[in-house]
This record gives structure tokens, sequence and C-alpha cells, in this order.
């Protein structure tokens, strides 16, 4: 649980993985691998209590990796008691009667595994990779504290705190981080994404192991998990082992979740944040829609390679014309997520250069946008685009966990899983007229929020560390 940054989203995993340094020669090779990546093996069960159940073999290596996601995140919260999910998953370490606090994790080390969890906006979710031979392990653990997690008072004092250190080292001392969370507070107004994932400091401080364990037995129970097994196992099988050590959890009636739906934004809103920190930072974010809610079903894929447009690797144009070309800016980014639950933001990111001022830099980035907005994508260029893209998807199968992440998100954002598969043939179909249209219908100031970090003079005496992109974190 140490090793893995808890609240964090798809979209962050996305962006990293658009990040992986992919030549242009690089992805026509991998793109190769097409022909031979294994089909789609995917098989879906169900157990009696609800517990689905989604096997994906891949035999190139003995390995497994297993995951079990609950549907509930952040997003299930509400105002005054947000950064519930996230400390229930602290406390997901700390014992049953049959394994005591440690007991898990030092037997999925013995058995030669790794284990960790993480929470987001719409998920919780656990996971072990392991030698095949060793799944039975995994199953045994998580279904003994998917029924009978303790939640003892002292291990919640200890983590209560660990919570509360993690929330101000990585966001109140952050100041990129608490940018971030200062825009979507003020872009979402309605939304379950106003607030953070791992919580306000203030709600965090109220949380009580009472307020865990009625969470817990909300939304921990077979019917609301979903299990995802990937690598070199037999479907069967799998159906057979979890049935064994899942199947006599009983199932639970659920809450009714009410979506609490954004209003449209009428005009562009904008907010300075101002905390110690070496260099200013910029932040667009656009309301757009995703694959749940959007008016066409291309619309999502076009906002996605517009993104790569924008900031796919040292070609793209942020890096081309604005870091390395202009020297506005030494590094711009653009994100986009379309398998969230709930409507997101299409966010640019961006710090000046030395010399540079964030106006110019804004400027800068609007023109991009103007030009996206008015002007088709040379086909070359986006032919380009889609075998980076492509070519990506590709590599990041390489992974057994992440092709378990791809699934478990999808299924757990109450999106179809096969859409994983599907990915591929959706981008290439995606046209210069497409990005034309979206970025004219969405990328428009009355949906846009702009968030402004005013660095501050670093307080006496902190210790600072600062890598090359600027970021500061104070201790």
């Amino acid at each position: 649980m140490q090793n893995l940054k808890k609240h964090t989203t798809l979209r962050i995993v996305h962006k990293k993985m658009k990040k992986t340094a992919i030549s242009f020669r690089v992805g026509l090779a991998l793109l190769g691998l097409l022909a031979s990546e294994p089909g789609n093996t995917t098989q879906e069960f169900r157990l009696e209590n609800g517990l689905k159940i989604l096997v994906k073999e891949d035999h190139r290596a003995p390995v497994v990796t297993s995951q079990v996601w609950y549907r509930v995140g952040s997003s299930y919260e509400q105002s005054g008691s947000t950064g519930l999910s996230h400390l229930l998953e602290h406390m997901m370490f700390k014992g049953t009667e049959r394994h005591p606090a440690g007991e898990f994790s030092r037997i999925v080390s013995a058995s030669g595994g790794t284990e960790n969890a993480f929470t987001g906006r719409d998920y919780t979710a656990y996971f072990q990779s392991l030698e095949n031979t060793q799944l039975a392990v995994s199953f045994e653990l998580e279904a003994d504290r998917m029924k009978n997690l303790l939640l003892p008072p002292e291990e919640f004092k200890k983590e209560h705190q660990v919570v509360m250190e993690e929330r101000r080292m990585r966001t109140e001392d952050n100041p990129r981080s608490l940018t971030q969370e200062q825009l979507d507070s003020v872009a979402f107004v309605s939304s379950p994404y106003h607030w953070p994932i791992i919580g306000w400091m203030e709600d965090i401080e109220s949380l009580s192991v009472e307020d865990l364990r009625a969470w817990y037995r909300r939304w921990y129970v077979p019917n609301n998990a979903t299990l995802v097994v990937v690598g070199d196992v037999q479907p069967e099988k799998v159906f057979k082992l979890a049935k064994q050590h899942f199947g006599p959890i009983a199932p639970e009636p659920l809450p009714v979740q009410k979506v609490r739906s954004e209003p449209a934004q009428k005009g562009e809103r904008r907010l300075i944040v101002k905390a110690p920190a070496r260099l200013p930072y910029l932040l667009l974010g656009y309301h757009v829609p995703n694959l749940r809610n959007a008016a066409l079903p291309w619309e999502p894929y076009a906002l996605e390679v517009l993104s790569h447009v924008l900031d796919g690797d040292s070609s793209a144009r942020f890096s081309r014309e604005l870091v390395r070309g202009a020297e506005i800016a030494s590094e711009a980014n653009a994100s986009y997520d379309a398998f969230s639950r709930l409507p997101d933001l299409f966010t640019i990111d961006a710090t000046p250069a030395q010399g540079k001022d964030i106006k110019t830099l804004e400027q800068a980035l609007r023109e991009q946008i103007r030009r996206v907005r008015e002007e088709l994508v040379d086909p070359a260029e986006l032919d380009r685009i889609k075998t980076q893209v492509v070519a990506s998807n590709v590599y990041q199968k390489d992974s057994v966990f992440y092709q378990a992440m791809q699934i478990g998100f999808l299924e757990t954002a109450g999106l179809d899983w096969h859409l994983a598969d599907e990915y591929v043939e959706h981008v290439r179909t995606v046209t210069p007229e497409q990005i034309l249209a979206v970025a004219k219908k969405y990328l428009i100031d009355d949906t846009l929020t702009v968030g402004i970090l005013d660095p501050q003079p670093l307080n006496p005496g902190s210790r600072v560390s600062e890598n090359a992109s600027g970021v500061v974190h104070v201790r």
C-alpha cells in the first residue's frame, strides 16, 4: 500500500502511459504485435451472490494479477464526510480475526507476490500480482476481508494520522496539486468531482471508526464488486476457485445512488491560488462529455485524439511549438479521460519558461486551442498520432496488471468492459473533421475554468525539493 499513490485515477495512468517515449519507428514495430497479440479471451461469470468475475487469459508468462474492484469512491461520498473511501482503503490492511494487522502483506510476500490498493473518484480496488499457482492465496485473503474486517480503534487512530499527513504532503505542501484541487472545486459546482479523492482536511479530521464501519457494511459486499483476473490461468478453474472462496458471502441491499448532474457553465471562471513555490503554474479546464453522456458516440474518441494532437510526444504541438519552438513553456500537457463515471474536464496545464510570464503563456495556449477549433489537422499528422496512440495501447498490454486495470476501471465506471478491446478501432476511425467539431463545440470560453498558481516566497528554513519541472515540495 505504501508503494502506490492511492488517490490516483485512470486519467493519471493514461497520462503517464502517453508520456512513454515511443518513437515513430518503434511504434510501427509495436503495431506488428497486433497480429500476434492474444485474442479477446476474456470470459465473464457471475456468482449467485452477485459478484461479477472477469477472466482474461494471457499465457506469455506464468504470472497472474488478481484485482477486486468495489463500485465506491470519492464521488459516492457526501459533503461533510469526504475522504471515507480512501481512509477505509488504508484500514482494509488492518486485519480480520483470521489474519491480524500485517499478516495479509506478510502472506502475499511469502508467496512471492506483491499487493497494494488504490482509491479513485469512482472505485476502490485491491490487487495482488503473483505466480499463477498462488491465485488461491489472493482469493482467500480478499474474501476474508470482504466479509470480516475488524477495524480496530487503535489501528484507526494511527491510520487517521497517516492519511492527514498524506494530505499535507501530497496536496497542501504541493502547490501544483493544491492548484488542481482548487480548480476542480471551482469548475464543479454540483458534481461530486467537486471535492478531492483524499477528502477535505476538515472532513478527514472529523471521521470516526464508526463512520468507516458503516461505509464498509454499505458498499463492501459481493454484489457491489468485480473480481478481475488476468494472466496465465484457465477461466473455468478461476471461476471454480472464486466460487469456493467468495461464494459463501451473502449479498446485501445496495443504497440507491442518485447521480448529481453538473449544471451547464454559463461563462469563464478564474481563480488564483497563492502558495509557496518557485514557479507559477497554469491550468485550463474545459467541461467535456465522456462515453456515458456524449451526444455522439465518436466524440470522446475525437477528444482523446485531440489531446494527443496537443500533447502526445516530443513531436506534438505543445512540445514542438511552445517548449522547443517559441520557448514560451518549460512544459505543457493535455489530459482527457473518456471513461469516467461522470462528465469530467479536458485539462491543459503548463509552466512558463524562464523569463516568460503567465499572461504570455495563457495567450500561447489559447492560440493553440484557436487553431484546433478553426483548422483541420493535417492527415499526415493525424496518421502519425494514431500510430503512436495505437502503439502505446499495444505496449500497455504487455502488462497483465494494466490489462486488468482497463477491464476493472471500465466495469466499475458502469461501462462495457469490451470497450478495452474496441479502443484501437475507435481511435483509427477518428477524422480531422471530427477533431475540429469537438474542439469547436467543447473547447470554448463559456465552459472554461482557469487556475493560476501565484508563487509566494518560501518560508525561511523550509527544506525544499524541486524537480526539473519546477514542482516544489515544502517539508
